[in-house]
């Protein structure tokens, strides 16, 4: 189970290209049952998560990044086109959550990433998913009951369509999602 972080951030949040030494950090984030009820999105078991970061990781049209702060991997960040759309898709360890991290690693990916319009979804009660959004200057642009894009934190790449059970399975419910644009 994860900590989290005492006090307010202290240290300086980077952007690094993600290695594959990123992903054990990244495999133990996405099994949080409770990130996972907060994005509205399953964990992977370790073969399809693999299978899901060496895709990722092989497609030059992703734009990843992980997330660093005082020298510890806080999660990640990437840019994919999804159905015509670009989207953007963060996951940070619960440990650092509240701290600002999510908040500075976006925008300084927002920096490097100068595509518009860019997209997010999220499911409808991750509230502080939805700030990180706003304060990074996304607005809503609509709102879905989780259809084949999925929510933000899925970091679904190219290969989305083969990935579709995935998607139905975080659908079952029906769960409410907001849109966001940033122009």
């Amino acid at each position: 189970m994860a900590r989290r972080a005492q006090g307010p951030l202290t240290g300086d949040v980077l952007l690094r290209d993600v290695t594959e030494s990123d992903l054990p950090t990244f495999f133990a984030q996405q099994r949080d049952p409770v990130a996972n009820r907060m994005a509205a999105f399953p964990a992977r078991d370790k073969d399809a998560f693999t299978a899901h970061w060496t895709k990722i990781l092989s497609d030059d049209t992703v734009v990843k990044k992980t997330i660093v702060l005082d020298g510890q991997v806080a999660g990640n960040v990437v840019s994919f086109d999804l159905c015509g759309e670009r989207l953007v898709g963060y996951w940070i360890g619960r440990e650092y959550w509240g701290k600002g991290v999510a908040t500075k690693g976006l925008t300084e990916f927002l920096g490097e990433v100068k595509v518009r319009p860019l997209h997010a979804r999220v499911a409808k009660h991750n509230a502080a998913s939805i700030r990180v959004l706003q304060k990074c200057g996304f607005t809503i642009s609509g709102r879905d009951a989780c259809s084949s894009n999925v929510p933000v934190g899925d970091q679904r790449s190219a290969d989305a369509a083969d990935e579709k059970n995935d998607a139905s399975d975080a659908c079952a419910d029906k769960v409410e999602e907001f849109v966001f644009a940033l122009h």
